[in-house]
Parts: structure tokens; sequence; C-alpha cells
């Protein structure tokens, strides 16, 4: 690490020191999603200091985005979401990588499209290719931090195959995409929150929302969780043991 990293993360660096500092540099961290959810947990990676990020979306950016996915800026409307949002990440943080992937993912192309990666981050806004990414997440044995909003009001949970219920232990039906509210800051909150369980995943600090659904209720300012328990004989991570069989 060099005089200007050390100078450039030193408040961060007095929570988990250089080691904890090289840790995120090293790592690579999947977000799917460049919208709502996505350009706050990529914004905070970026500037954390997250070596490698890779964005997934396929979808352009149009002016219903422009509320709540502040990477994209009226001057973008129309180009792709994941070149727009590489574009800002790189110039808050040019010392870190940005890869995209500028498609469509589908249960035929999933496997080839994604990389190698630590953490898995879901930033999406349906059911379909949540279930698809669990699935990816607990084949590879790769955490999946996954959140939600609507209205006021999202959640978050930090899945690790074989120690937590799945996505498919907790939202077990797929329900069609809708067209739903939002407030632009909800997405920013839980978005925020998606981001400190990643970094506190890579640098081994805390306790992570595992096995924990968190609530926030933006009318009333206030939050909540609930304990999640594993489905009997889930067709996705029924015969998972432990993470640590990846090791």
């Amino acid at each position: 690490m060099n005089d200007f990293e050390r100078e450039k993360y030193s408040r961060q660096i007095l929570l988990f020191g250089e080691e904890g500092q090289e840790k995120l540099k090293n790592a690579k961290v999947l977000v799917a999603g460049a919208g709502g959810l996505g350009s706050p947990v990529s914004t905070y990676l970026a500037i954390a200091g997250i070596g490698k990020i890779i964005l997934a979306d396929f979808d352009s950016v149009d002016p219903s985005n422009l509320n709540r996915q502040f990477l994209h800026h009226q001057k973008d409307i129309g180009r792709l979401k994941v070149e727009s949002a590489k574009e800002k990440l790189l110039s808050m943080n040019p010392d870190i990588e940005v890869e995209t992937i500028a498609e469509m993912l589908t249960e035929s192309n999933l496997e080839a499209l994604v990389p190698e990666c630590d953490v898995i981050v879901d930033a999406l806004d349906n059911l379909e290719t949540r279930h698809m990414l669990n699935k990816l997440a607990i084949k590879r044995r790769i955490p999946l931090i996954h959140g939600a909003v609507t209205g006021y009001d999202g959640q978050v949970t930090t899945i690790v195959p074989g120690e937590t219920p799945c996505f498919y232990c907790i939202f077990p039906r797929i329900s069609k995409k809708e067209i739903f509210p939002v407030l632009g800051a909800t997405p920013g909150i839980i978005g925020s929150i998606q981001a400190n369980e990643v970094i506190k995943f890579l640098t081994g600090q805390g306790k992570l929302l595992e096995g924990r659904l968190l609530f926030w209720n933006g009318l009333s300012g206030s939050f909540s969780e609930i304990s999640l328990s594993k489905l009997n004989n889930c067709p996705v991570c029924g015969t998972l043991k432990t993470i640590s069989e990846k090791k």
C-alpha cells in the first residue's frame, strides 16, 4: 500500500487496519443491477477501495430512473446503465477496476457470463433473476447480499451458503415483474446497508445479517427484523453442509 492509499483510506484503516484495506483491494464483487440499489451499493464499494467491481445490467437509462438511480444523469438517457455507472465510479476512484456485463442474465448464460468473485450483491428488481443468482451463489458457495425496496420500505439479508437459509427458503414463489412505487431515498438506505454487509464480510468485522431479515419502515423511521429458518428439503440449498467445503 502506497502513501496516497494510506491517506485516501485513512479513516477506514482506523477501523480494520491496512490488512483489512488490502482485503478490500484484492476483492472481486458482483453487483447485479445498476439502478436504484446498484447506485449506492457500487458507489460505496468503489470509494471503499474494492479492487474489482463487476456490474451486470442489460437495461438503458430512461427518465423514470433519474429520481433514484443517482449514478445516471439526464445526459445519460439512452446509454447502457453499466457504461454510465462505470464512468461515474471510475471518476470517483480511478484506482479500481470496473467490469461490465451488458446482457440479460438467463438460466442458459448465467454461469458463462458471471466470473468468479468473492461476494454477489442482489441489487435487482425481479424475483426470477434473484432466484437464478441464488442458485449460482449456492453452487459456487459465494455469499449473496439481498436487498429489495418498495415505496418507503426496504429489506436486507445476508445469505451464506450452507450456514443460512437461501433466497429460495425465504421467498419460494416467483412472481412476474411489476412496476412499483419507490421514494429515491429508500434504495439509498438499503443499498448502503448492503455495501456495509459486503465490507464486513470481506474484512471479517462485526456481525452479518445471517439468518435475519432486516426491515426498514421509512414512514415510521424504524428498523425491525425477523429470524429466518431453512426450508425443509429446500431444492436449492438442502444438501449443503458448510461454506468451508469450498476451501
